[in-house]
């Protein structure tokens, strides 16, 4: 089975093996957040399941239960667990997850369900644009309804960190912040989406986009590891703890690692919007 991508022509063989699967588009637009629908509705891979970012793959931020805090508050395992029984998932199907957002967005579902206990899910690399490049089927409308699936929770196979555990290891050598964001909201140049600009004091500097070529797939494996060899200078890739600004360019970063060889590392879902939420919380900038 696929684990962390899969090409368009592996996924065609998929659909022909007779094999269990479920493919979910991820499609989403931060600042106009309706527009991810609108775009599934449009054109879509034909029997794909819409995954919308604010409404399936986060909680509300007044849910006592979400699992984390930030702008896009993880769900409890529970509530995604039910969600994903609801739209027909089961434990022995494979998933494929992707977007027309340079995989910025499917890469949440990926983790969530690494995090539930899903090892069987992979990234369409070049999501719907490589898809219908390679003369993918496409097709356009709501999506059909399904009978519920008999997902359930298993072991998690990702680690969330909690911002108790990166305050706690700040400047100590088993733990490696790696910022995905852009380098301007990295140095508190400037912050359009949160109330304070900079970032957490010894964090790294790494923007998702570096783990793509022009094509929009993910580098090669060696170029990757290359890359992150040198921005991390000797620091022990397991000690890495993935955060952006909410938690979902992080994901990329996660992603390439794991590519690279290096390990599947730690996500900090709650990222700046969380950390910078509380005033005694120290930020550096620069």
């Amino acid at each position: 089975m696929y684990t962390l991508l899969i090409s368009p022509e592996q996924l065609s063989e998929l659909q022909r093996s007779g094999k269990p699967f479920m493919i979910f588009d991820c499609s989403f637009e931060l600042t106009q957040p309706s527009l991810g629908d609108q775009q599934y509705q449009s054109s879509h891979i034909a029997g794909a399941v819409r995954a919308d970012l604010d409404r399936d793959l986060c909680a509300s931020r007044a849910a006592s239960d979400a699992a984390s805090g930030g702008r896009h508050p993880l769900p409890s395992r529970e509530s995604f667990a039910a969600w994903l029984r609801s739209v027909g998932f089961g434990n022995q199907m494979q998933a494929v997850v992707y977007d027309r957002q340079g995989s910025l967005y499917c890469g949440r579902l990926w983790w969530m369900l690494k995090w539930a206990g899903h090892e069987d899910v992979a990234v369409l690399d070049g999501g719907l644009q490589a898809w219908l490049a390679q003369g993918g089927a496409a097709e356009s409308g709501r999506a059909a309804s399904r009978a519920a699936g008999d997902f359930s929770l298993s072991v998690a196979k990702a680690a969330l960190v909690t911002t108790e555990t990166v305050s706690c290891n700040l400047g100590r050598p088993t733990q490696s912040l790696v910022d995905a964001r852009g380098i301007s909201r990295f140095k508190g140049e400037v912050e359009p989406l949160d109330p304070v600009a900079g970032h957490i004091p010894g964090a790294l500097n790494r923007p998702f986009s570096l783990n793509f070529d022009e094509s929009g797939k993910f580098k090669s494996a060696a170029q990757l590891k290359a890359e992150f060899q040198s921005l991390l200078a000797r620091r022990d890739p397991a000690t890495v703890v993935h955060q952006c600004g909410s938690g979902i360019s992080a994901v990329p970063n996660i992603i390439a690692m794991e590519l690279a060889g290096l390990g599947r590392t730690a996500l900090y879902a709650g990222s700046w919007s969380e950390w910078c939420s509380d005033p005694a919380r120290p930020v550096a900038q620069g």
